[in-house]
This record gives C-alpha cells, sequence and structure tokens, in this order.
C-alpha cells in the first residue's frame, strides 16, 4: 500500500475505500501481483536442475487463489481431504497435489489414495498399514529433524516434542518397515516450523534430511518445507531468499552428485508467497476512552483474525481515512464478546468513528482460520488483478448460518393429570 498525494493507494493504483464503497466492510483483499512476484523470486533464488514449489495451501485456500498458482506453474502441499479436493476442483494434476496429514485415519488416506494425489506419511504405524495395503504406491516420509525453529512455539513443528513427523532415531524401524512391506519410498520431507529467519536451519536440516537419504536409493526429490519469515513491520527481519538460495543450491547440487542422480528440490511456501498481498479493511465502530486508554473498536474481531490474540502475531494498522492527521495511541479491538485485542498503544493517525483502518500481511492464515463465532458472517474477499478488482467471495448471510442446521419440532411433555 502506498501513501500519494490523493490518498492510499492499493498496487495497481486502486483507492481502498473505493473497494470498501462497493463491497462493504469488513473485507479482504489481495494483490495478485504481489503473489506473483513472490512465487517469481523464489522460483529464481534456487539454482538446480529441478525446482519444485507447492503452494501450502492452508494460508489461504480461496479456489481463485489455488487457480492463481497453478497458472504461475505451482504443486500444492495440502494437509486434509478437503485441501485435495480443492486443489482438483481448482484443475491441479493429482501427481502436483502433495497430501500432508497429521493424525488422522488410515480412512482420510485411503480417500487420497483414490484421489491420485501423493502421500506424505508422518508415522509409523500409518506407513505400516499402508504398506501392507498399497505396496505398490510409492510415498513420501515425514522426517522430525528434532531442531527448534521457528518464531513461535506454536508454529514450530520439528522438535523433539512435536507430534508432526517420525524421528530421526526411528529411522532404523522404518527401514524395517520398508523392507518388510516392499514400499518404495520417493521422497523424503521435512518441516521445522514458521517465521525462521536463520538460512542456518535449513543447512542443519538439509545434512540431516541427506543423511537419511543414504537409506533410499530410489528417491525422486527432497521436500524441505517452507517456514520463510516475512517482515511484519517496516524495516522488519525477513528471510534474505536469495542468499538462502544461493547456499542451499550449492550443498543441494553437492548432494545429488553424490548421490548419483539429480532429485528434485521442493518447498512448501504459504504465508511467503501470500501474506503480503493481503489486506484486511474494517470500520471503526466506536472510539472509546477510559481512564487509561483509548480504545478504536472496529466491525470485526478474532471471528476474522484470529492471529494476534492466537499467536501473538503483528499486523501494521493503518487509518487510511485520514493519513495526513495527527497521530495518537490507541488500542485497536473488536467487538467480540472475548478480549479481542488486534493491537495495543499503536501509533496511528487521529481515529474517527466510520474511519476505515487496514491491516497489513493479511494474506495468511486470516480468512482461512475465520469462524462464525457469536453467530458473525464472515467477510467479502476481494482479489486485485490485471488493474481489475474481482469479488471473489461473498459475504456471508443469514441464510449461510443457517444452512446446515436441521430444526426439529421439540414439544414439551403435557403434564399427565391424577
Amino acid at each position: 500500500m502506498q501513501l500519494t498525494n490523493q490518498g492510499y493507494r492499493l498496487n495497481e493504483n486502486i483507492n481502498p475505500l473505493d473497494l470498501v464503497e462497493k463491497y462493504d466492510a469488513p473485507l479482504y483483499v489481495y494483490d495478485s501481483a504481489i503473489i506473483t512476484r513472490q512465487f517469481n523470486r523464489l522460483n529464481e533464488a534456487f539454482k538446480v536442475p529441478r525446482l519444485k514449489i507447492n503452494y501450502a495451501c492452508k494460508a489461504l485456500t480461496n479456489i481463485n487463489i489455488l487457480k492463481l498458482m497453478k497458472q504461475l506453474g505451482a504443486g500444492l502441499d495440502t494437509v486434509s481431504i478437503q485441501e485435495v479436493w480443492l486443489g482438483l476442483k481448482a484443475g491441479f494434476d493429482p501427481k502436483d497435489i502433495m497430501y500432508t496429514p497429521n493424525c488422522v485415519s488410515i480412512e482420510e488416506i485411503e480417500m487420497a489414495v483414490k484421489e491420485g494425489v501423493r502421500i506424505n506419511i508422518d508415522n509409523i504405524s500409518i506407513l505400516e498399514q499402508f504398506g501392507h495395503l498399497h505396496p505398490d504406491i510409492p510415498v513420501c516420509i515425514r522426517v522430525n529433524p528434532h531442531i527448534l525453529a521457528g518464531g513461535s512455539y506454536k508454529i514450530s513443528t520439528g522438535h523433539i516434542d512435536s507430534k508432526f513427523g517420525i524421528s530421526i532415531h526411528q529411522m532404523p524401524h522404518v527401514t524395517r518397515v520398508v523392507e518388510a512391506t516392499g514400499l518404495k519410498i520417493e521422497g523424503l520431507h521435512m518441516h521445522t516450523g514458521s517465521d525462521i529467519l536463520d538460512a542456518g536451519v535449513f543447512l542443519q536440516g538439509a545434512e540431516i534430511l541427506f543423511n537419511v537419504a543414504s537409506n533410499f536409493k530410489d528417491l525422486e526429490f527432497v521436500d524441505f518445507g517452507s517456514g520463510f519469515k516475512v517482515a511484519y513491520k517496516p524495516g522488519g527481519n525477513a528471510t534474505d531468499i536469495e542468499a538462502l538460495g544461493e547456499v542451499l543450491s550449492s550443498r543441494f547440487n553437492k548432494f545429488c552428485k553424490n548421490y548419483g542422480r539429480d532429485l528434485t528440490l521442493v518447498f512448501e511456501p504459504g504465508k511467503f508467497l501470500v501474506s503480503e498481498s493481503g489486506y484486511f479493511l474494517a470500520k471503526v465502530n466506536v472510539v472509546k476512552q477510559t481512564i487509561s486508554n483509548v480504545f478504536a473498536g472496529v466491525d470485526s474481531g478474532l471471528n476474522h483474525m484470529i492471529r494476534p490474540m492466537f499467536y501473538d502475531a503483528h499486523h501494521e494498522i493503518i487509518n487510511i481515512s485520514r493519513p495526513e492527521a495527527k497521530p495518537r495511541i490507541y488500542s485497536i479491538v473488536g467487538y467480540i464478546c472475548e478480549t479481542d485485542t488486534f493491537g495495543n498503544n499503536r501509533k496511528i493517525a487521529e481515529v474517527q468513528e466510520g474511519d476505515i483502518l487496514c491491516f497489513l500481511n493479511a494474506g495468511a492464515y486470516c480468512y482461512s482460520m475465520a469462524s462464525n463465532y457469536n453467530s458473525r458472517f464472515r467477510p467479502a474477499e476481494v482479489l486485485l488483478h490485471n488493474g481489475q478488482h474481482h469479488l471473489i467471495r461473498q459475504r456471508e448471510t443469514m441464510d449461510d448460518i443457517l444452512n446446515n442446521q436441521v430444526e426439529v419440532n421439540l414439544k414439551t411433555p403435557q403434564k399427565q393429570k391424577v
């Protein structure tokens, strides 16, 4: 978002206030140009013979975003059978979809098998069951490298106490299962967590994964997951993708030479691709001053954007209605009957009731984690593409709230006369 002489403008010179006028608030807006920029940047950073970028669609699952990723050349990283179905609906080839569930039943995995997608298994129990059922279907194994990484313990997935992946110390057991069932292992996967800043974490994980790979002679790919950090504040820290690409490409190419053939290097970015593309626009309902604070209460809450409450995530907040106003200090809060604080003690251009506030970095894990808590409607979504804005999800109505509810006739039993 840029501040011009005409006020704030989005990437294609679109006035966000015009979008609120047309589509109402609260409103999610995504810019396809930023998604494209991020995809190309990642694609160009790694100099390897075979590179595959699978979009981690749990970050933002709108089918139009999935179709855009497919046009860019991405595959899809899915964590549920429902995401698999969305990917197929968006036109992805089943072999371009990786299914990486966690703690699901063998019945759900069987559904994914029927769809023909790639299967990534993260526990020995399922690996053994799968091997007996489908020894002829190649699978990937998710390895837990026992690396504590990520910006928050809630999004760190590769440490020793994590529920994700098969421990590196259990690889002898894995080998016995593979030999006993005849399973073909086509890939190894690792994901240590999100918001990783240090390239050394990826290199540390790479050495572990390359060491495990020496036990499997028919690999087609090695998947490093993602976790690339994006900046949430002006001048904030972010993963240096170009520097990471240089060192990891060199090490991966050396590994492939020692392995005897070129494998595919796979990444599964979600936040890196869509976070910066998203803007969340909310209207100020009330400015409330107490003896110790000034609250700006907006027409939204943790039902629309839970990241600040769930992860203590920071989102920059801008008053786009009066950019030239004198800054004051506010706590931005929501209308949910809980403590749903978006940001404490934020310096923002003076806020008046009816102003529109814009939350930045709202493309990843925002709408996808939205709910109908307090029976509130989820907002609309708009995509900016080639200078035009397109409604890609309608605002919910009361019909949506009631759609799957079944009313029954609950008669109160009458008291019998004595």
